[in-house]
């Protein structure tokens, strides 16, 4: 199941505001990211959500870290409220100091889409950034494969897949995994 949620939206309803389209202060950024949990909450099964911030003008470091921080550690948490995996769309040069900013002082990754084109930023180890583009490269595969295609070897290949699926950078489907940016529809 795939779900999209329109950043500017959500924050036109928190605010009750038509013409505000910048994410600044705290108290915003919580208020957005409580709305996107309780929309992603509505799918009871496993599902990935476009997060997508194309019609937001600007975003500081405080809702940087209240949306996109909170949000990701939330659902990679051991005790995540349910199986959910994002996509973020729209993330312009405006609001990328903000975001990168977050996810290095957390040491986080995010799948990200920009003119259809989907990569996987923030903090990985080698090993980890290595499997995902193997993964996205080549599409669905087991550890196996993905060992070939990086020249390592399956156990290597498997931690590494592994840790990117508890990040929620990749999926496994059928006994496969499977790059986030490549579950959308």
């Amino acid at each position: 199941m795939m779900n999209h949620i329109d950043v500017s939206s959500v924050l036109r309803q928190t605010l009750a505001c038509d013409l505000y389209s910048n994410l600044v202060t705290r108290t915003t950024g919580a208020a957005v990211r409580t709305q996107i949990e309780q929309l992603v909450g509505e799918s009871r099964e496993r599902a990935l959500t476009v997060i997508d911030f194309s019609q937001v003008s600007m975003i500081d470091f405080s809702c940087a870290d209240e949306i996109v921080a909170k949000l990701l550690m939330r659902y990679a948490a051991d005790d995540a409220p349910q199986d959910a995996y994002f996509l973020f769309r729209g993330v312009s040069d405006d609001h990328w100091d903000a975001i990168e900013a977050v996810l290095e002082r957390h040491g986080l990754a995010l799948v990200v889409e920009h003119e259809e084109c989907v990569r996987v930023v923030g903090v990985l180890s080698d090993d980890e950034r290595r499997a995902w583009e193997a993964i996205h490269r080549i599409g669905p595969a087991d550890a196996q494969d993905v060992a070939i295609e990086t020249t390592t070897d399956a156990a290597t290949a498997r931690e590494a897949l592994d840790a990117l699926c508890r990040r929620r950078l990749v999926m496994q489907v059928d006994g496969q995994y499977v790059a986030v940016g490549d579950l959308r529809g």
